[in-house]
């Protein structure tokens, strides 16, 4: 407990605090990926991202340091899917930035301080979609707005996706992979011993309701 409470410290007065600080910054991008990628796989309906199948891992670098990662546990998605009429598709993605967790309570609470996450202020990382094109049979990219910290910008991403069926029910599952500038969002601590690209890895499932 000693040499872990030790390293906690450390990690909050060296750069890896900006590192996973950046990461979980991404993390809440990475969710609102997520929720963007289900729309093409099949006819028009409704269907709801299951937490409990969802991963959000978000990784990024500083000099000196190896690569870190962390996540967000709570979230919710809602997702409308028309596949003959794509633009008629949507999705909304909410992400309580509260929920960010890196694996130590007082490193979680430091990053949900005014340094990075300011989640008394910003309690919601939210996606909302704008379009989305079939690129080819199981893959489509879909386009919208990411807001985080109160900056919005705009996010688009290729998604793999793939029709699956599960207890006598549809589901989709679907995956992506992009990268992120912390920067234009007003992430800036650590820059630039702490690298402004955040990579991203998202893999989800969403039921038919």
């Amino acid at each position: 407990m000693f040499v872990l409470t030790k390293m906690v410290r450390s990690l909050m007065t060296s750069h890896d605090k900006f590192i996973q600080l950046a990461r979980l910054f991404c993390a809440g991008l990475t969710l609102g990926v997520l929720a963007e990628i289900p729309w093409p796989a099949v006819a028009s309906a409704n269907w709801r991202i299951d937490p409990s199948r969802t991963h959000i891992v978000f990784a990024i670098d500083a000099v000196g340091y190896p690569r870190t990662q962390g996540q967000f546990r709570q979230f919710q998605g809602r997702i409308s899917v028309d596949l003959d009429h794509p633009d008629k598709s949507s999705v909304a993605f909410h992400v309580q930035s509260q929920s960010v967790d890196v694996g130590s309570s007082p490193f979680d609470d430091y990053l949900r301080s005014v340094a990075f996450l300011d989640a008394a202020r910003f309690p919601s990382i939210d996606f909302v979609s704008s379009s989305v094109e079939k690129v080819d049979d199981h893959t489509v990219r879909v386009t919208g707005e990411l807001t985080l910290l109160g900056v919005t910008r705009p996010l688009s991403v290729d998604v793999a996706v793939q029709r699956e069926m599960s207890g006598g029910s549809a589901r989709l599952a679907f995956s992506a992979k992009t990268s992120i500038d912390r920067l234009a969002f007003g992430m800036n601590s650590g820059f630039p011993l702490v690298s402004r690209e955040v990579d991203l890895v998202i893999s989800s499932e969403a039921a038919e309701l």
